[in-house]
């Protein structure tokens, strides 16, 4: 059996180290909250107030360290919320997708794209890939059990050295499904 913990990913941003210091000023650097099941990866104290044509989320979690490009993480009912349609991407894939304003304590960023529904994935150390035989890139099916127990189709595997076996579904999909971070996950094929 090929299990593996669930995560449920609440919306979130990834940002450019410039970005970080024009939102916080000069010099700026983010303070970590809480590590996350990624190596390396941590949930920062540092929030921002982001900003749609519609409505806004006033404290959005900043993940770091910095990336090289800045990513709005929502689910679909976020983006309602914000009233932007975004697509459902893997991270990272930001071309064609919408912006958003970025508030900070100390200034505004305009994003001119980057929000993305993440597509639902599988973290996977190499070890781990190699020994069920999965490829990076690869689209998995992936079952959760329980009262509410679905089969989540178009799951997609990424593979990486430094990466910890991780399923990562927005708050939409958990709930959908009655997950909670730290329930199990079966591949099925």
């Amino acid at each position: 059996m090929k299990t593996v913990p669930v995560g449920v990913s609440g919306r979130h941003i990834h940002l450019t180290q410039e970005h970080i210091e024009a939102l916080f000023g000069p010099g700026a650097q983010l303070t970590e909250f809480k590590a996350l099941s990624q190596p390396g990866q941590f949930a920062a104290v540092e929030t921002v107030e982001v900003i749609g044509p519609k409505g806004s989320f006033n404290t959005v979690r900043i993940l770091g360290p910095a990336r090289p490009a800045s990513q709005l993480e929502v689910s679909r009912t976020d983006s309602f919320a914000l009233g932007i349609k975004a697509p459902v991407r893997e991270s990272g894939a930001i071309a064609d997708t919408p912006g958003v304003t970025l508030k900070g304590p100390h200034g505004e960023v305009v994003l001119d794209k980057g929000v993305i529904v993440a597509a639902r994935h599988i973290h996977f150390h190499t070890s781990d890939a190699e020994k069920w035989g999965i490829q990076d890139k690869q689209t998995l099916r992936v079952r959760v059990g329980g009262e509410r127990g679905v089969v989540f189709e178009n799951v997609l595997a990424r593979v990486h050295p430094t990466f910890a076996l991780d399923m990562h579904i927005d708050t939409d999909e958990a709930n959908a499904a009655g997950v909670k971070n730290g329930d199990t996950a079966e591949i099925i094929d």
